[in-house]
């Protein structure tokens, strides 16, 4: 049976899906929200159906630069959460706003498809233990997350170990004696070799290219709280920081790993120094990439070879919407491309959130996406003025909010934004769309 209804639906219960679900119910914009998982939190619940969260996991940025500005985190969790401490925080989170009664859990979105061309509303199926249902909604809110469809790379050859992707990487017990071969040296590929260190019975890092690494503290303070009072020039802050980091990090050239080929802040740093701590005391070996598999030795790119049990493919995520056809998103290369990351520039009922990353960004930041979006869709229901210059701008033919850097072209790097410039403008809007004027 299909009936409508002037609700919106809102898709995924982890932090952002409960930001856009929080400022929804302050806006007084009507929602149903579907949920996958039993509870909310999102990728933060390790027993999420989706989830990609290991047990030694931990926030790569510090709890005051990342927590929700209205919602502080309690004193007595550390500076960096654990994961365990961050699906208590949105189950708070949710109690708090009252965000659970508007929710279906263990509820899978299977279909979304809109009703007519140019934002007549969406027809949505969903499957829960009652069976399968589709109601027609006034518009589509995505939140389903960006870190849950892996991204697992092809070799020549073939390998007779085991091979997984860090997606299905949870404790550190798989690598109990075994030789390991982490392939990627992001944050989560750093995390894990760490955790090889400790339990496999040898451990190396395979890297393509160089990364930044920056300590978790400096002079004794979370890294992330000690820059941002002044705005300072990109080509000023590269050459401070840069500074800072070779007084804390040093040189990883001179542990084995590779030179990046790419400016400061034109790829996401690693924030891990054990890593470089590791590789100074010889408890690991940079790799280069990878040539091919025969058996269980992996040949590298630069001649050396090795055997090994397990490799884990430390390779990131694609973005992932399986309920609706890409042709709706305005898909362009590796991601849809949408007005600050979020706004469709067709229609008006069909918007992505969470679909953004900066360094520093933190959950206020994609809270603020959220509220512009709220505002928005409240903006068009009176007809303001900022709510019709919003559409007209977004309407019009846009860019990133890149702030003119150049990131790297990577899939995980397409929806990727400088912090300020995106902030200022989300901000601005939501300035705007408060007072109704253009």
């Amino acid at each position: 049976m299909t009936k409508t209804n002037k609700r919106f639906a809102l898709i995924g219960a982890g932090p952002m899906g409960l930001a856009m679900a929080k400022v929804m119910k302050e806006q007084g914009i009507p929602y149903q929200g579907f949920e996958l998982h039993s509870d909310v939190g999102g990728l933060w619940d390790i027993e999420g159906p989706k989830s990609t969260m290991y047990e030694t996991a931990h926030l790569i940025s510090s709890k005051r630069m990342t927590e929700f500005t209205d919602f502080p985190m309690k004193e007595e969790v550390a500076e960096y959460p654990s994961h365990r401490d961050l699906k208590g925080y949105f189950q708070d989170f949710a109690d708090h706003f009252g965000l659970r009664e508007d929710y279906l859990f263990n509820t899978e979105v299977i279909k979304a498809e809109p009703i007519g061309e140019s934002g007549e509303g969406w027809r949505v199926t969903w499957r829960n233990e009652e069976g399968e249902q589709t109601e027609e909604f006034a518009g589509l809110l995505i939140a389903n997350g960006t870190l849950s469809e892996p991204n697992m790379p092809e070799f020549p050859g073939s390998f007779d170990g085991e091979m997984i992707h860090s997606s299905a990487y949870r404790y550190p017990s798989q690598l109990t004696g075994k030789r390991v071969l982490i392939i990627g040296a992001g944050n989560s590929g750093c995390d894990i070799a760490v955790d090889a260190i400790h339990h496999g019975a040898i451990c190396d890092l395979s890297m393509r290219r160089g990364y930044y690494f920056v300590p978790k503290y400096v002079f004794g303070k979370p890294a992330d709280t000690m820059g941002g009072l002044i705005q300072l020039p990109m080509w000023l802050k590269r050459k401070i920081d840069g500074m800072i980091l070779k007084w804390f990090v040093g040189d990883p050239q001179k542990y084995g790993f590779p030179k990046p080929d790419y400016q400061l802040y034109e790829s996401h740093p690693v924030v891990n120094s054990l890593v470089l701590y590791h590789a100074g005391h010889g408890d690991i070996k940079i790799r280069r990439d990878i040539e091919n598999m025969e058996g269980k030795t992996v040949f590298f790119k630069d001649g050396t070879k090795s055997d090994y049990d397990l490799i884990l493919a430390a390779t990131g995520y694609k973005l992932h919407y399986p309920f609706i056809d890409q042709k709706h998103l305005n898909w362009q290369g590796d991601a849809p491309h949408l007005y600050l990351n979020a706004i469709h520039p067709e229609r008006d009922d069909l918007f992505i959130l969470g679909m953004v990353e900066a360094s520093g960004l933190g959950w206020q930041g994609r809270h603020e996406q959220a509220e512009m979006i709220a505002r928005y869709i409240k903006g068009l229901e009176s007809g303001s003025a900022a709510a019709n210059a919003l559409k007209a701008e977004k309407s019009s033919g846009f860019e990133r909010a890149t702030g003119g850097m150049n990131y790297l072209k990577l899939a995980r790097m397409a929806y990727y934004v400088d912090k300020a410039t995106y902030r200022k403008a989300v901000t601005g809007w939501i300035d705007k769309l408060k007072g109704g004027a253009a």
